[in-house]
C-alpha cells in the first residue's frame, strides 16, 4: 500500500499525514503494483553493525516504484556483481518475514 494525495494525485513514500508535494491533508491509500525499476544501487562488502543479519556482500537498492515514489531496500536473488546488476532493470517486490511483528519489502529482478 502507498499513500496518495487526493488533491494533486501524487503517490509518495514514506507515509505521512500530509502530501509532501502540495501539503494537503487529503491523503488516502492505494494498492501498489509491487513493480518498479532499479534507480541506483551499492554493493556493501561489510555490515553496518554486528546485529545486522544479512551477510555481506549484499546490494543496497534505491527502487523507483511504478507508481512514482522511490524507496530504499535490498536487492536479492541476484549476484552482487556490478556487471550483472544494472540501473533501470525491472524489479518486483518480495516480502520476507523477519519476526511475527516485522516483514520487510525486498526486491528481486522481475521474472
Amino acid at each position: 500500500m502507498l499513500p496518495k494525495c487526493g488533491d494533486c494525485g501524487t503517490a509518495f513514500f514514506y507515509p505521512r499525514i500530509l502530501c509532501p508535494h502540495c501539503h494537503s491533508r487529503n491523503v488516502g491509500w492505494i494498492q501498489a503494483s509491487g513493480k518498479g525499476k532499479l534507480y541506483s544501487f551499492e554493493i556493501a562488502y561489510r555490515t553496518f553493525n554486528p546485529a545486522f543479519k544479512v551477510e555481506a556482500p549484499f546490494i543496497l537498492a534505491m527502487v523507483e516504484l511504478e507508481e512514482g515514489p522511490r524507496m530504499m531496500s535490498n536487492l536479492i536473488n541476484i549476484e552482487p556483481d556490478p556487471s550483472v546488476v544494472k540501473c533501470d532493470m525491472a524489479v518486483e517486490v518480495v516480502f520476507e518475514k523477519q519476526t511475527d511483528e516485522v516483514t520487510l519489502a525486498l526486491f528481486q529482478p522481475a521474472r
